[in-house]
């Protein structure tokens, strides 16, 4: 019987898994697309309804009126996910309304467009406060945009829209 033992917490010590295999386990999953939750998308829409729960029998709260707004998705059901905007608002929109075009709004006025991600480089344009990005591209602490034509790259701590880790090529 401790042969046995002794062979069972041996058998568990080698099956501990890695400090990044942890990591990875502990992104939430949506339980229908299996894309990590929080996630954020955009409003394919001009007008989408914001119900109270994940069907068309349930109320609706408000309307969305914004189109390519971001969104932040933080649960799925069925053809429905739960969103919020940038003031916490949420509720559930059918994920028809919904488009993996990323967006982002700029949350400092006035926030300069820099040719390169480096303090100091030349602008090519101020964005006003509330102005709504294309998301093209991403560091750990700048982003590229697209707005109104106008190309450039801002510090991702002036954006709503994408999470502080996040890093796209």
């Amino acid at each position: 019987m401790a042969l046995l033992l002794a062979l069972t917490t041996s058998v568990t010590a080698q099956t501990e898994t890695a400090p990044s295999d942890v990591a990875v386990a502990k992104i939430k999953r949506g339980p229908v697309t299996n894309l990590p939750l929080p996630r954020y998308v955009s409003l394919k829409a001009s007008k989408a309804n914001v119900r109270r729960g994940p069907s068309r029998t349930h109320r609706i709260d408000w309307v969305f009126t914004r189109k390519s707004m971001p969104l932040q998705i933080t649960a799925e059901y069925g053809h429905w996910r739960r969103v919020r905007d940038i003031d916490g608002a949420g509720g559930w929109v059918h994920y028809s309304l919904l488009s993996g075009v990323r967006t982002v709004i700029i949350q400092t006025d006035m926030l300069p467009l820099a040719v390169r991600p480096t303090e100091g480089t030349p602008t090519t344009a101020h964005l006003e406060l509330g102005v709504i990005a294309k998301l093209e591209e991403c560091t750990l602490d700048w982003c590229r945009l697209n707005a109104g034509g106008y190309k450039g790259w801002v510090q991702k701590t002036s954006l709503w829209g994408v999470s502080a880790e996040e890093i796209r090529d």
